[in-house]
């Protein structure tokens, strides 16, 4: 069925066509109909499984055709997200699908001033996307106003649980009309998170779950390689350079790490950058906006970071380190293979980390597809692609400039 056939405002089929979607993904055919008939919704979906849409589709379209005019007379939605990157990218596809329409959407996160934002709220608006950080230093200033709302949006609930914020919610949802929807979104489903969804919904709510026997898209294929940990560089420079013109996220585990990567790759005349939580929100936005636009084509990012990336064409996910929670590589790999592009993910596994490939393994219910490499092969690798002591002189440096950015932390504290 496509969506030219749907009951939706001819406005957001215009706006669906012009960014290329003809007929819904699996998560939206299940999802529209019944978000469409004021149901609450516990849904389970992979990144990239065009999640997104499928509730902005009927909340838009509800809004627009309950309105007889442009005119705002308050928040009826709020979509809670854990993340500043995801706030931001979730208020584009939300802006794009209500161009031309009576609805006004806008995007609040921490890490910029308040007074555009407060601005913003006051001139009036229909669907706030939010963190719930800001969100809750706005509502006791009392620039937000929770007394319409009629649909509350958790996604990515799972990544909430991780970072927290729980109680954020409970406390929302007490202040919320009784009567309201609410639409509770999930990559990844335990008992945690079943818990807090149960905790969120009516008994009635509709319950969806795409590929069940497969937490990650089927349009993602996985390889692993077996590599020694302080050879994962050569490997990662070898990839990269067979690669030339394809869009790579490559995860580590932490900042430090990502910098040190980087610093490496800068060493082989590779192009970078970086996005982790230490950098800072206009930092952030950049790194996102050059990677999207193609300046650069390597982005090495962290686990924290990782949920706020959402880039249509990604080509591989390289997970340089495997992460220490296996809900996490299906975070990771969801960066690549969305909606019906494909894609791969490739992972380096030292022998230390077997017992994390063992644990992803057994996440997915089956095994990944080992790239064996012959003795010869590996040498290889391993020996034309670096200067010893060149690299170790470059791993000095990026030590000392680590310990100088410590000192000027130091430094600002005690001012």
């Amino acid at each position: 069925m496509k969506f030219e056939r749907y009951h939706i405002a001819q406005e957001i089929k215009r706006n669906l066509d012009g960014m290329g979607f003809k007929k819904p993904t699996d998560i939206q055919y299940k999802s529209i109909p019944s978000i469409m008939n004021g149901e609450d919704v516990l849904a389970i979906a992979q990144t990239g499984t065009g999640k997104t849409a499928a509730f902005a589709i009927p909340i838009i379209n509800r809004i627009h055709k309950h309105k007889t005019s442009k005119r705002v007379y308050g928040i009826t939605c709020i979509v809670m997200v854990p993340t500043r990157e995801l706030a931001m990218q979730i208020g584009e596809v939300f802006a794009t699908l209500a161009k031309h329409t009576r609805v006004k959407v806008y995007a609040l996160h921490g890490g910029v001033e308040q007074d555009p934002q407060i601005k913003n709220l006051q001139d009036g608006l229909d669907i706030l996307i939010t963190t719930p950080g800001r969100m809750f230093d706005l509502i006791h200033q009392k620039y937000i106003d929770l007394k319409r709302i009629r649909t509350l949006v958790i996604d990515e609930a799972d990544r909430m649980l991780d970072l927290g914020f729980i109680e954020d919610i409970t406390f929302i949802k007490k202040m919320l009309p009784r009567r309201h929807q609410t639409l509770f979104f999930s990559a990844t489903i335990n008992q945690e998170i079943k818990k807090l969804a149960y905790s969120q919904v009516k008994s009635s709510a509709v319950r969806i779950q795409i590929s069940p026997e497969d937490p990650v898209s089927k349009n993602v294929t996985h390889y692993v390689m077996f590599v020694e940990m302080d050879d994962k560089r050569f490997f990662l420079k070898e990839f990269v350079g067979e690669n030339p013109d394809s869009k790579i996220i490559v995860f580590v585990r932490t900042r430090v790490r990502a910098e040190r990567v980087a610093r490496t790759m800068e060493h082989f005349e590779i192009s970078t950058m970086t996005i982790h939580g230490e950098k800072d929100q206009d930092d952030r936005f950049e790194v996102m906006k050059q990677f999207k636009e193609g300046t650069c084509n390597i982005l090495i990012a962290t686990d924290v970071s990782a949920r706020g990336i959402d880039i249509p064409d990604v080509n591989y996910v390289v997970n340089y380190d495997l992460p220490d929670i296996p809900e996490n590589y299906v975070h990771r790999v969801g960066r690549t293979g969305r909606g019906f592009n494909k894609g791969s993910a490739i992972s380096f596994c030292s022998e230390g980390e077997k017992g994390l490939l063992a644990d992803i393994q057994q996440l997915l219910k089956k095994e990944i597809k080992v790239l064996h490499i012959n003795k010869e092969e590996y040498t290889e690798t391993i020996s034309t692609l670096g200067d010893e002591d060149k690299l170790k002189a470059l791993m000095d440096d990026h030590e000392a400039w680590l310990k100088k950015k410590r000192k000027k932390k130091k430094r600002k504290r005690g001012n």
